[in-house]
């Protein structure tokens, strides 16, 4: 796809659709309930659509209808499991290690496949505390899919320290801990926090004592889930690209609707603060747990280079290459370190931040784990710049699009379909701020 018009001033009002995050957390849980749940705002990603047909295919009812979503579920204990069970979970990470969680209790055999992308990623972070319960896994060499696991009616309840602050692993236990005689003890780094509250909301047998650098959680079995009728608010990961595309437009200003700002997720808004943009959160109320906002943006005056404080990076975890794109129109060096998670994403997103920003012009020195990004204030581009070969990871092709919208020149950047993992109007609400 080519683009070669860099974006005119703008003053808009634009909605964003639903957290995918949540989206998926919702469609687990209201499998699990007793009776009928009902989400309005639901994100129709691919992810979120893999995640329904995998309860589908478990003998759970769904129905949708535009933007609303109806499940039937069939109680903590009601997915019909077939021997040699196949869940495909396509692209979504979230899905896949969420899934393993509630399948512990389950003796059939089930296997786990995903795409080429997903397929890269590491599933032992996941298998071996679910290891613990008494669940039995077979992955990979490489610790990667397709893997498969037999459950037990005899599981265990464990103690176990999370300290890679990964969401989905944390998830995963919280999940196979609420299938659990006793009770199982988590120290988890600080992530987000979504399944332990939607748990909070739904009054489910978890505690979580939050420390410093870290949280305590205690997960006990849990009888019976109510269902859940439930709102999504706004993606934040999602408004982060309209949250930079504004700040380095000219002359610009933008209000994103109903935005989830969990504390646990905003740490692009503290590191673009820290930079010079300027953001207010209005309108601010909390919705079943979670923080909800309209995020207002004007155009950024002067950018101020940072030094990341790595305590700000698992709430930014997903936001990175977009704030690498303010980084690059900073008056002096960004230093990001201890990110070198960025590599366990869809594609090595810290080598695709390093290439794009070499593309456009911009000076980088990267290790494994850091990036040191050489801003210039005057960033111009005249010339053709081409993004392939990433594999179809939606935040690098969208990325390139708001670079190719604030910097200029003719970009041709390929795989457009890869935003329908997250985000399949991103396209549509961009070209609508050229109207």
């Amino acid at each position: 796809m080519i683009f070669k018009d860099k974006l005119k001033s703008f003053n808009k009002t634009i909605n964003i659709e639903g957290d995918k995050s949540l989206s998926i957390r919702w469609v687990l849980l209201a499998s699990l309930a007793n009776g009928k749940s009902r989400s309005h705002n639901l994100l129709m990603s691919e992810d979120v659509i893999a995640s329904i047909e995998t309860i589908k295919k478990f003998g759970i009812k769904v129905k949708v209808k535009k933007r609303v979503c109806e499940i039937h579920g069939k109680g903590i204990n009601g997915y019909q499991i077939k021997k040699n069970h196949l869940i495909n979970a396509k692209n979504s990470g979230t899905l896949a290690r969420l899934i393993l969680g509630l399948l512990v209790n389950y003796s059939n055999k089930i296997k786990l496949i995903g795409d080429q992308s997903l397929s890269k990623r590491d599933f032992f972070r996941v298998a071996y505390p679910l290891s613990k319960f008494g669940v039995k896994f077979k992955l990979n060499q490489n610790k990667k899919l397709p893997l498969t696991m037999i459950g037990t009616k005899s599981l265990k309840p464990i103690k176990f320290v999370e300290n890679r602050g990964s969401a989905q692993c944390k998830s995963s236990i919280i999940f196979a801990g609420l299938k659990t005689e006793g009770t199982t003890f988590i120290k988890a780094k600080k992530s987000r926090n979504h399944t332990e509250l939607l748990c909070k909301y739904l009054k489910l047998p978890l505690k979580v004592k939050n420390k410093k650098n870290y949280d305590l959680i205690e997960v006990k079995k849990a009888q019976k889930i109510k269902p859940l009728n439930y709102k999504i608010p706004s993606d934040i990961s999602s408004a982060a690209f309209f949250i930079v595309l504004t700040a380095l437009s000219n002359n610009s200003k933008l209000l994103i609707k109903n935005v989830n700002i969990n504390p646990s997720r905003i740490g692009i808004i503290t590191i673009l603060k820290k930079m010079g943009v300027n953001i207010q959160f209005k309108n601010k109320k909390n919705y079943k747990g979670e923080l909800v906002a309209d995020i207002s943006i004007t155009t950024a005056k002067k950018l101020k280079p940072i030094n990341c404080p790595p305590k700000l990076n698992s709430g930014a975890i997903d936001e990175f290459l977009i704030i690498f794109l303010v980084a690059a129109k900073a008056s002096g060096v960004s230093y990001f370190k201890d990110i070198g998670e960025l590599n366990q994403k869809e594609s090595p997103r810290l080598k695709w931040g390093a290439k794009i920003l070499n593309k456009i012009g911009i000076k980088t020195i990267t290790t494994d784990n850091s990036i040191k990004i050489f801003g210039n204030p005057n960033l111009k581009i005249n010339k053709k710049i081409v993004i392939k070969d990433f594999l179809k990871d939606h935040r690098v092709f969208m990325t390139s699009v708001i670079a190719a919208s604030v910097f200029g020149g003719t970009w041709d950047i390929h795989d457009k379909d890869s935003i329908k993992t997250s985000f399949p109007t991103f396209l549509d609400k961009v070209n609508g701020l050229k109207k």
